[in-house]
């Protein structure tokens, strides 16, 4: 069976994109849009069909205080029978100390259609740190709910590294983040050190995590970490690093600083990676406020020990 391939560009002017596969069968996407002033939803029957729905809007960002600017990198997820948007949010677009001031919130809607139903605040999910945190996302492991972000400690150099812990419900954490990655290779750093947009897929005996590294222009890449899915993932020493990229820029096909992925599986069970990347390199001002970072849909290989293998960001096609 030939594996699928997806128009590419698959939503433009989509960054950070994250689509969740419903019990139902329906898809659902949520992106950070170019404005950075809400959060939107689209949903469809088939993977594909995403493209050609219309997003409805849930939520709009404040007129003032920590939810008011520069909303990014929302998550959508379902969780012990409600909705949840996970995301983070600015008081301001100022940047102090060399960073923005995001902190993460969330967002819960307990009706069956996220699209319609009503959205309640939770707050913020508070952390031990009270620093620029980011790009928070859910998932569920050996029957606990765990939260995985990316967060800056002012002890160590660099913008952000990756954090875990445990969580008593949606929005609070249980255990004390334990540290498991922080950059500390070349790739890592150019333009700023980063680790951030964590995402999790499960291989036959490992858990892995991909996330994002370095700035936001071409030097944009993944990176990826795993432990074996029967260890304890909270002991920052059980996970292994990969030394090198495992999807960075193909200057031949054009396709320039892919990263801040998610991961669903299509209609036939092949397990597809969803990521933005730009077409160009020629960015006037800050990456962040080029808004031409489309999102792009991959189907991922996996190896004889059961490692995923992603290729090469493939060209545009339409």
């Amino acid at each position: 069976m030939s594996k699928t391939v997806y128009p590419n560009p698959f939503i433009s002017q989509r960054a950070d994109p994250h689509i969740w596969r419903h019990s139902d069968g329906h898809y659902y996407f949520i992106a950070s849009v170019p404005e950075y002033d809400r959060l939107e939803i689209r949903r469809a029957a088939t993977l594909e069909g995403l493209a050609e729905v219309r997003p409805r809007v849930v939520w709009r960002k404040h007129s003032g205080g920590p939810m008011s600017a520069l909303i990014w990198a929302p998550e959508l997820h379902y969780i012990n029978g409600n909705w949840y948007i996970y995301f983070a949010a600015a008081p301001s677009d100022k940047i102090v100390k060399g960073l923005f001031q995001h902190r993460m919130f969330v967002l819960e809607c307990s009706d069956a259609d996220p699209l319609s139903g009503k959205w309640q605040e939770k707050g913020r999910i508070a952390t031990p740190l009270d620093s620029f945190s980011l790009d928070g996302t859910h998932f569920a492991h050996n029957g606990k709910n765990y939260y995985l972000w990316a967060q800056k400690d002012p002890a160590i150099e660099g913008n952000s590294n990756l954090y875990l812990a445990e969580m008593s419900n949606p929005w609070t954490l249980k255990s004390a983040p334990v540290m498991i990655s922080k950059p500390e290779f070349a790739w890592e750093k150019v333009g700023f050190a980063v680790n951030e947009g964590p995402a999790v897929i499960n291989g036959y005996d490992k858990i892995f995590v991909t996330y994002s590294a370095s700035a936001t222009d071409e030097n944009y890449c993944m990176g990826m970490l795993w432990a074996d899915i029967e260890g304890d993932i909270t002991d920052p020493a059980q996970w292994q690093k990969s030394p090198t990229p495992v999807f960075k820029t193909q200057a031949d096909n054009r396709q320039f600083g892919p990263g801040h992925n998610s991961f669903t599986q299509n209609e036939k069970g092949e397990d597809v990676l969803v990521y933005h990347a730009r077409n160009y390199t020629e960015i006037q001002g800050d990456p962040l406020y080029d808004p031409n970072r489309h999102t792009r849909l991959k189907v991922i290989d996996w190896d004889d020990d059961g490692v995923p293998v992603f290729g090469e960001p493939p060209a545009d096609n339409h």
